[in-house]
């Protein structure tokens, strides 16, 4: 058994709580090109830096490429939706921090309203994701059934 004894693994071998490019890359099931491709484009933030300047991810860094994996994969967002899905997240949780430190009742009421109106955006993007997707399932209904009668009018004749 091989023992990585490379800088990059020492010294993300003192922050057991970081992980390199590699290990990302392998768990997250993204190429390293994808990952610093993410970075640059600012749907990831900045990776911070050993010493050596190799890139440490933290699990949230993973969680967020999770959330990217599923908005691009299972529901075909673009990287422009996915940024603003994630900036609205970002936005939310901000609120949210906000909303547990306050203590005046019209404050929180008015936070709240901040956060529906997210979530209202997010769902604006959802609702026309859906409605893209049911205009192409209608129309590759459209296709079965004219198939089925020309099917039908080929064996009637």
């Amino acid at each position: 058994m091989m023992v990585d004894t490379s800088e990059s693994q020492i010294e993300m071998d003192k922050h057991p709580s970081c992980f390199t490019i590699e290990q990302v890359a392998s768990r997250t099931g993204l190429t390293r090109r994808t990952l610093r491709y993410y970075e640059e484009v600012g749907l990831l933030p900045a990776a911070e830096r050993t010493e050596g300047n190799y890139r440490r991810y933290s699990e949230e860094d993973i969680q967020r490429l999770e959330h990217i994996k599923a908005y691009k994969n299972l529901l075909g967002f673009s990287l422009h939706d996915i940024r603003v899905l994630l900036a609205t997240d970002q936005e939310r949780e901000v609120i949210k921090e906000a909303y547990r430190q306050e203590t005046d009742i019209e404050t929180k009421i008015a936070q709240l309203a901040q956060t529906d109106v997210l979530i209202e955006q997010q769902l604006q993007l959802v609702d026309q994701k859906i409605a893209g997707l049911l205009e192409m399932k209608a129309s590759l209904q459209e296709r079965l059934a004219r198939h089925a009668e020309t099917r039908k009018r080929l064996q009637d004749s």
